[in-house]
């Protein structure tokens, strides 16, 4: 009797991503160092100055690690409250942090104590920058309120209550000292100016605003607040000019690349997107462990740093030029050749016993029920859940090798509802590719023929078919388009062949006669 031979899976090209320059790019990171914080981490900057340490603010303290240190350089804990937004001056010499107990407080980068105290607001302070005269601090407020405050004299210079929720984010501007804009959950982004008493400009995000990023230009302003991520163009009065919508839940903070090409995008569903900000289309996506709070780019691009909900710090340096050498020259070691061949060729001697060993066939549970010629039940088991959507070709093959027994008509027939589903489900899927469409076209068919009696009878089963018939409509309308741009082609390119004339010197263009033959006939006429 001759043995079972395994159902053959057909090995289909693989549809890899599509690797840019932007993938290479932002890939050349090493494995991410990761430090666990004391709590939530909430906020990260980068000093503007060399050697470009970074303030991670988490619970109650402030700590401050340097580009590659894994341990603090410095610590700020003399918070009675949680800490929120712990933010250098554009010297680098001091740092400003507001907290839950409503204080504002400025350090010296290299003292422990707090040089200034800003009190007047009543609730959280989750908002504090610096003015680009250095001389000036920002701050916002749960009660609603946006306050200026000088420095040197330690006193509030001007107050605004414009916003009817939370101020949860602010950004002031590089090039004016006087503008600066904040973001509320009432779903507002305001632009202030100092010189004048209330706000000049306002914008409607919609959701409730977590984060404020301007471009270095300070043409354009990026918001975000529930899934959107939003572009505005100032200079036009605060025009929207793009809506991204690429996150599944609320983005929380937002960063530009050092060239100002790229920005990223950090939100609660554990993804950074990298959108390229000529067209806004997403180059690059980051995935980690839990949801993500913050997120800051040393200067170069050198070091991505996020914080996250489970007050996991995770710091990614990027690769030297000789470390992405080595990684990029040395493919993954595999073993050698002649492991897998070691003693294949031995040949036994004259007086040696030869004893056989049989070798056992492993079948898999489709071919078990194939070898048993249980073709319904071999059908079920490659519809399974983890084969249809993770290997449909294992799917599709089973198909293939009922239909070549002639049984595919018997495996079909005989399901109830959720066994019906099942299969149209599949087919819905995978019957517009290309791989599998000469195979499943003729089980799609076969399942009409069979079930066309009970249509009608299940709102379940008629909607799928349903869908089916939308998904065969649009793919022969794509067909349709796509054989007239092959033949607009094959006309364009055959206009373009350069032409050859054929000699013909003996024959006449006019009339196909011999040129000494008309010369007679034109003397006679």
């Amino acid at each position: 009797m001759a043995s079972f031979k395994p159902t053959k899976i057909q090995v289909y090209p693989k549809l890899g991503e599509k690797v840019t320059q932007d993938t290479l790019y932002w890939k050349n990171y090493k494995a991410p160092v990761q430090i666990k914080e004391f709590g939530a981490v909430t906020n990260i900057d980068f000093s503007p100055v060399a050697p470009h340490n970074f303030a991670v603010t988490a619970f109650t303290r402030i700590h401050i690690y340097g580009p590659f240190s894994q341990e603090p350089v410095k610590s700020f804990t003399r918070f009675k409250d949680t800490a929120y937004c712990g933010r250098f001056r554009s010297d680098g010499q001091l740092l400003a942090a507001g907290c839950e107990d409503s204080v504002v407080r400025l350090f010296d980068v290299s003292g422990k104590v707090a040089l200034r105290m800003f009190k007047g607001h009543t609730k959280a302070v989750h908002v504090t920058d610096f003015t680009s005269d250095r001389y000036q601090i920002l701050t916002g407020s749960d009660d609603y309120t946006c306050r200026l405050w000088d420095i040197p004299n330690a006193t509030e210079l001007s107050t605004y209550q414009e916003h009817t929720d939370y101020i949860r984010c602010g950004v002031t501007s590089k090039l004016n000292r006087d503008l600066f804009i904040t973001g509320s959950y009432d779903h507002t982004l305001k632009v202030f100016d100092a010189r004048v008493d209330k706000s000049v400009m306002t914008m409607d995000h919609g959701q409730p605003v977590e984060s404020l990023l301007l471009y270095p230009s300070e043409g354009l302003l990026v918001s975000a607040g529930g899934r959107y991520v939003k572009v505005w163009d100032l200079l036009k009065g605060g025009q929207p000019l793009v809506s991204l919508k690429n996150h599944h839940k609320t983005v929380t903070c937002l960063c530009l690349s050092s060239n100002g090409q790229r920005l990223l995008s950090g939100s609660l569903d554990r993804h950074v997107k990298v959108y390229n900000t000529t067209n806004y289309k997403v180059v690059h996506n980051f995935d980690y462990a839990a949801s993500i709070l913050s997120l800051a780019l040393a200067p170069d691009d050198e070091s991505i740093v996020v914080g996250m909900t489970n007050g996991i710090l995770s710091m990614k340096h990027r690769k030297s030029p000789e470390e992405a050498k080595e990684t990029s020259g040395q493919p993954r070691r595999r073993p050698s050749y002649r492991v897998f061949v070691k003693g294949k060729n031995y040949v036994p001697k004259q007086d040696d016993y030869l004893v056989s060993k049989p070798v056992k066939q492993h079948l898999a549970k489709y071919d078990k029920q194939l070898k048993k010629f249980n073709v319904s039940k071999a059908l079920d088991t490659a519809l399974e859940s983890w084969t249809r959507l993770r290997k449909p070709e294992i799917t599709v093959a089973v198909v293939k090798e009922l239909d070549r027994r002639g049984t595919l008509k018997n495996a079909l027939a005989g399901r109830d509802e959720q066994g019906l589903s099942q299969l149209l489900n599949f087919l819905i899927g995978n019957l517009v590719d290309p791989r599998f469409a000469p195979v499943l076209v003729t089980a799609a068919e076969m399942i009409l023929d069979i079930y066309q009696t009970v249509i009608g009878q299940s709102p379940v089963v008629d909607r799928q078919l349903l869908r089916l018939q939308e998904l065969l409509e649009k793919e022969i309308d794509y067909q349709r388009d796509l054989l007239e741009v092959l033949g607009m082609l094959d006309t364009l390119f055959a206009s373009s062949l350069p032409k050859k004339e054929v000699p013909c010197s003996a024959i006449s263009r006019s009339n196909g006669l011999a040129q000494e033959e008309a010369r007679p006939q034109l003397q006679a006429t």
